[in-house]
């Protein structure tokens, strides 16, 4: 996770302080939902929407993404392809979504985009996550870049009107 925030955020040229406004969390299979599990891809990102719980002026409420990291599907693949590795597989899977989180967050891409725009903004994703752990010395890392140079669907999305 830490490898992928360092990636993203210098990609993007974000700030530390920048990176704090940046609203997401990132859980594992054991801490999702039934309604957060899919197998058909490596993650999923669902937004939801926050209110405060002590109101105060000016504050109201505020979406933020749940990064529902699908291990059984990273896993599978791992043990499918006895070249890939869990720690490059995952610091490209992290990556990715956090590209989508900073694209969203900066209203560079809207969530509830039509299917054809969410294609689209996907491809784009993955070229920008190809490109952003391009240069990182990770070993292996070249492997799952090359392995998932064509991959069209990295994740599913999901909105959630969800209140916490």
């Amino acid at each position: 996770m830490e490898i992928a925030e360092d990636v993203t955020a210098n990609y993007f040229k974000i700030s530390t302080a920048q990176w704090k406004h940046v609203r997401y969390d990132i859980q594992t299979l054991t801490d999702l939902r039934d309604d957060e599990i899919t197998e058909s891809a490596f993650a999923q990102i669902t937004r939801y929407s926050r209110k405060p719980a002590h109101t105060l002026s000016g504050v109201r409420q505020y979406d933020y993404f749940k990064i529902c990291l699908q291990d059984h599907n990273i896993v599978a693949a791992v043990e499918r392809d006895k070249l890939l590795q869990l720690l490059p597989l995952g610091v490209y899977v992290v990556t990715h979504e956090l590209v989508h989180v900073v694209r969203f967050c900066k209203y560079l891409q809207r969530f509830d985009a039509e299917l054809v725009e969410r294609q689209r903004e996907e491809m784009r994703v993955h070229e920008i996550t190809q490109r952003a752990l391009g240069s990182l010395g990770l070993s292996h890392l070249a492997y799952v870049l090359q392995a998932y140079r064509n991959y069209q669907f990295m994740e599913q999305l999901e909105d959630r009107a969800v209140t916490r």
